[in-house]
């Protein structure tokens, strides 16, 4: 059984210029990543390989988002997305995420592939308050809620979830 971490207020800043990159399997266990994801994350390698990449989820992520995500990925479909990853010890680091379904030579999804960046500051803070409405509505609710919330906030946008995500 996996150690509780607990969250502290104390943020990890991505490094400008890295790509922070995982691969997974089709159940989202980690079967790849690179250096920065693991000085990043704080575990050693072999505490990644074969563990759910949720083993980096922050509580402050709406679960929607991954909801979004997955529903993309599976269908074939990649998504950009701002996601708050929690490290080992706590601490926090922000990244935008690419995220794409990685196929075999018969088109068959065999894996998914994520590609982070260092995000802008600036659109972390606008996302940091529509995120954490969405697991307040969560706490209180449930995900159809969460869900009804985040397509009538992106109705107003004239936007769909990537292009708001691309318009910070």
């Amino acid at each position: 059984m996996r150690q509780k971490i607990v969250p502290m207020d104390k943020q990890r800043n991505v490094p400008d210029n890295e790509l922070i990159v995982s691969k997974t399997d089709l159940k989202g266990k980690i079967t790849y990543c690179n250096d920065i994801f693991i000085q990043l994350s704080g575990y050693r390698e072999n505490e990644l390989l074969g563990k759910a990449h949720n083993i980096v989820r922050h509580g402050d992520m709406p679960r929607i988002i991954f909801k979004l995500l997955w529903e993309n990925i599976q269908n074939g479909r990649e998504i950009v997305a701002y996601v708050k990853n929690l490290a080992k010890d706590g601490a926090y680091y922000w990244v935008i995420a690419y995220v794409s379904p990685s196929f075999n030579e018969k088109g068959e999804i065999i894996g998914y592939h994520s590609v982070r960046l260092k995000p802008k500051q600036e659109a972390v803070s606008k996302i940091e308050n529509l995120y954490a409405q969405l697991v307040q509505i969560e706490k209180e609710g449930n995900l159809t809620k969460s869900q009804a919330f985040l397509e009538e906030f992106l109705r107003k946008q004239g936007l769909n979830y990537e292009e708001y995500i691309l318009s910070l």
